[in-house]
């Protein structure tokens, strides 16, 4: 059982390291239409995370830890574990090439922050898959949905920061692969530690519904004509249809 939870965690977790290299692919995009296709993405992903957040991590806990005093204390925990992260390194995503000047500092600080985040990312699905495969498989899918648009403007700040595309890819990969080191630390702990994936769910959920409220829906602000907002309503929903979906799986 423990091999096949490796087994699982560690290719989740090279498919969300590789997912950095996807910026060279829309390299040949004029920016209105990389604007236009990233809103998108970011509507799928804010329903995936929330999705997971809702349908599928916080059900689990509430019936893995009935009862327990703490566990609304673990979601807030997770929200501020996420709050922190950006606050310290000073760091935010950018996921629209438009507002990519809102990034500070650049191109170091983006890497470091990066490489955090993809770290607490790794975490989350090994003890998701610690847990259940239909867990794990649901919240890996919301860290590459939330990826892709993360990745494609990760890729265009450091561009921007006077990085050769080949640099670019290579140091975006670099801070990618924390996950792998995330993910195998959870595993090789969450066997020494009582309840260490449990405990994990609710912090997930909290960091899940921070990312999602207060980093990616802003970003569809940005954009207030109403046939787009239609069309980013329906991502949005098409996103927490695939996880409601992902119930049936396992």
């Amino acid at each position: 059982m423990e091999a096949i939870i490796w087994f699982y965690t560690l290719i989740s977790v090279v498919i969300v390291s590789l997912i950095s290299l996807v910026g060279v692919f829309f390299l040949s995009f004029s920016k209105e239409k990389l604007k236009g296709i990233l809103l998108y993405l970011v509507s799928f992903a804010v329903g995936g995370l929330f999705g997971d957040a809702f349908i599928h991590l916080l059900p689990e806990a509430f019936k893995r830890m009935p009862g327990d005093f703490f566990l609304p204390l673990y979601i807030l925990l997770g929200i501020l574990i996420f709050f922190v992260v950006e606050k310290v390194i000073r760091w935010r995503h950018c996921h629209i090439p438009e507002h990519q000047h809102h990034c500070q500092p650049a191109a170091t600080m983006n890497l470091v922050g990066d490489g955090i985040h993809n770290f607490i990312d790794g975490v989350l699905i090994a003890a998701s898959f610690s847990l259940s495969f239909p867990i794990g498989l649901a919240t890996s899918l919301a860290v590459i949905l939330h990826e892709i648009p993360q990745e494609i403007g990760d890729f265009g700040v450091l561009v921007h920061s006077g990085f050769s595309v080949k640099r670019a890819l290579f140091y975006n990969f670099l801070s990618a692969l924390t996950a792998v080191l995330g993910a195998v630390l959870a595993l090789l702990i969450g066997e020494k530690i009582n309840n260490f994936a449990q405990i994990m769910m609710p912090i997930a959920a909290g960091g899940f519904i921070y990312i999602a409220g207060s980093d990616l829906i802003p970003e569809l602000h940005h954009d207030v004509n109403v046939k787009n907002s239609l069309k980013q309503l329906l991502a949005l929903l098409l996103g927490v249809g695939v996880m409601l979906a992902l119930l049936f799986v396992g």
